[in-house]
């Protein structure tokens, strides 16, 4: 099982490195125009992955940033952000590989932030939502880069790709 959540967070990184790399071709106007998505805007978007990672990385190391509100914005200058996020897909690489199946097989315990409830669940479904929150909202992103530039805006965050590329997961 490690070796999967090892492949999401290389995954997840080569992902941001795409569409942070699009997000910068954009003009401030489009990357910050509500384009109707769940959190309006690329700009919105982006900002709502990083505090989610930001909260569920609280959750699972008891440290880092608190964030209290699931649509604050951190920045909408795209350099910062992406420094920002950089930082933070280091991160979860350097706790999922500092992982171990018996850790893996462990509980976290945590307080959800729209309902609040203390909320007990084996690691490994929790590490299992988080990558496919990323997936989730970077599918949005991806629409919306389409519906900005067209297909050619954002290259394709396909895992099959990022396999291909790394042979993590071939095999």
């Amino acid at each position: 099982m490690k070796a999967h959540f090892s492949m999401f967070a290389g995954y997840n990184r080569w992902a941001n490195e795409r569409i942070y790399g699009a997000s910068a071709a954009l003009s401030p106007a489009d990357f910050t125009a509500d384009h109707g998505a769940f959190f309006g805007s690329l700009a919105g978007t982006l900002n709502h992955l990083l505090v989610t990672d930001r909260i569920w990385m609280r959750r699972f190391t008891g440290d880092g940033p608190v964030q209290t509100r699931l649509d604050e914005i951190l920045s909408l200058d795209i350099a910062e952000l992406t420094a920002l996020r950089r930082q933070e897909d280091e991160r979860i690489i350097t706790y999922v590989d500092a992982l171990t199946e018996a850790d893996l097989a462990g509980v976290v315990t945590y307080r959800t932030i729209t309902a609040p409830s203390e909320i007990r669940q084996p690691l490994a479904t929790g590490l299992a939502h988080f990558f496919n929150h990323q997936t989730h909202h970077r599918g949005q992103a991806t629409a919306l880069f389409t519906r900005i530039g067209g297909r050619a805006a954002v290259e394709s965050l396909d895992l099959l790709l990022f396999q291909r590329a790394t042979g993590i997961g071939m095999g």
